[in-house]
């Protein structure tokens, strides 16, 4: 079965592999020595410290096999080959919700960098895949719960 591609920005694979690589040098590190200190209590079968750090430690290594995973399946997109005549991955735009007239600008992302807080929205989500190959000008409409929502590409920016 084909792994899922990843699609990263730049940046995003620069944060991916440094959270990565804090994982294996500092966190290993520190959970490595929480077993080690509750091996030193005595008896690991009542332990409840040891067990802890055990179910922590498991933790730890499926964060790690999932970013080395994702890593190996990534897709960078090169800033320099974002365009500015429809949108893309890679791309920051800025809409115009057609029933308020309120402004947003979002960079759209692969789903693994997505964070609204930031402003990046994923291109699997609805707005994502509303907008994707659209030129500046197009109304596109996303389906949400309560309805549909219309938005105005306005501008899209290469950063």
């Amino acid at each position: 079965m084909k792994e899922k591609e990843v699609i990263l920005t730049t940046e995003g694979l620069r944060k991916l592999e440094e959270e990565l690589e804090t994982l294996k040098s500092v966190r290993r590190r520190e959970v490595a020595e929480r077993i080690k200190q509750a091996v030193e209590f005595g008896d690991i079968t009542e332990n409840s410290e040891y067990e802890d750090a055990k179910n922590e430690q498991a933790f730890l290594e499926g964060q790690i096999l999932t970013l080395e995973k994702m890593l190996r399946n990534a897709r960078v997109i090169d800033a320099a080959e974002v365009g500015t005549d429809a949108v893309s991955i890679g791309s920051t735009m800025k809409l115009k919700d057609l029933a308020d007239g309120m402004e947003y600008e979002y960079t759209i992302v692969g789903s693994a960098e997505a964070d609204p807080g930031a402003r990046k929205i994923s291109n699997e989500s609805p707005v994502g895949q509303a907008v994707l190959g659209q030129p500046r000008g197009a109304v596109v409409e996303v389906l949400v719960p309560d309805g549909k929502l219309k938005f105005m590409v306005l501008d899209i920016i290469r950063k």
